[in-house]
């Protein structure tokens, strides 16, 4: 769910320069190799099903904005480099299919794509680090809880950043950001269970030799 005014001149260069930051890096790594391989397929689909995922808020009543991510799961199966330009395919495909103009669509691609993505990351990192290599760890620590968290703390980042901009406070925000948060989470771990057992290698960041080895005496 993004709301408020998109047309605040600090927030949108924020914002733009948040999206070329995250492209640079991205572009670097050159993740379009990764497409070679089995990750084309959760790619292609991405591409095709994401976009109306996005689209929701401008089919709903004016009000009633329910806003899904999926950048948390995209980042567990493309990679972050690689979801970061499917990410920028899906927000193109959102602007051409809807009605929004370009400062809302950059928004949207920011806050509700890029940024969940980033912070996605950072925790996997964490839980990389500090917790052993187990399914449930990766299924719950990064599918799950790690998404509510970085969908949640981008809605944070975002209300600050409107109200840091000049824009006005809205209330019960964080309460709607925090439900919409543990909508995708539920999602993410869902999926990402689902394809650990059925189909591991659409996810870029599972490994069986990491995940499933016996432990050590």
């Amino acid at each position: 769910m993004v709301s408020g005014p998109y047309s605040l001149p600090m927030l949108t260069g924020i914002e733009m320069a948040l999206a070329l930051a995250c492209m640079v890096m991205a572009l670097w790594f050159r993740p379009w190799r990764m497409l070679a391989g089995p990750l084309l397929t959760p790619a292609l689909a991405a591409l095709a099903l994401l976009p109306w995922l996005w689209l929701l808020p401008q089919k709903m009543p004016q009000g009633l904005q329910v806003q899904l991510s999926g950048a948390c799961l995209l980042v567990l199966m493309l990679g972050w480099p690689l979801a970061v330009l499917v990410l920028s395919g899906v927000v193109l495909a959102v602007w051409l299919l809807g009605h929004s103009d370009p400062a809302a669509a950059l928004s949207q691609w920011v806050w509700i794509g890029l940024v969940p993505a980033t912070l996605a990351l950072g925790i996997g990192a964490l839980l990389r680090r500090w917790l052993p290599p187990n399914p449930f760890v990766y299924t719950l620590g990064r599918g799950f809880i790690g998404t509510a968290a970085a969908v949640f703390l981008s809605g944070v980042l975002l209300e600050t950043a409107q109200q840091w901009a000049g824009g006005a406070p809205h209330e019960q925000a964080l309460v709607a950001r925090w439900l919409m948060a543990w909508g995708d989470a539920f999602l993410t771990g869902m999926f990402s269970a689902i394809f650990v057992a059925f189909a591991p290698q659409w996810l870029a960041t599972w490994s069986d030799e990491r995940y499933l080895k016996s432990p050590k005496p």
